[in-house]
């Protein structure tokens, strides 16, 4: 059962001007994880278990670290529920 969604805005400090390929290069390795996500502007939200939700953030951490980024900020926002809780159910009335 799905019981979080993370909302994550990652900011790799680096020498380079554009950090739009390494942004990429964090959202790839989301979609590599299978988890349920949505890129938006300004941060992506990912659906799943809590656990391996984590475990993404700290994969996308090593990625930038693997390419050579100086630091890394990570703006991260959790709700978590123990009944289940999905972006779709808590958008739809949006939609």
């Amino acid at each position: 059962m799905n019981d979080a969604l993370v909302s994550i805005q990652i900011i790799p400090k680096t020498k380079d001007q554009d950090v739009i390929p390494y942004v990429d290069a964090a959202i790839e390795v989301i979609a590599q994880s299978g988890v349920a996500y949505e890129v938006h502007p300004l941060e992506t939200t990912m659906e799943g278990d809590l656990s391996t939700l984590l475990q993404v953030i700290e994969r996308m951490h090593a990625k930038m670290n693997e390419l050579g980024v100086d630091s890394i900020i990570s703006q991260v926002k959790i709700y978590q529920n123990a009944n289940g809780v999905s972006m779709n159910k808590l958008t739809e009335k949006y939609r």
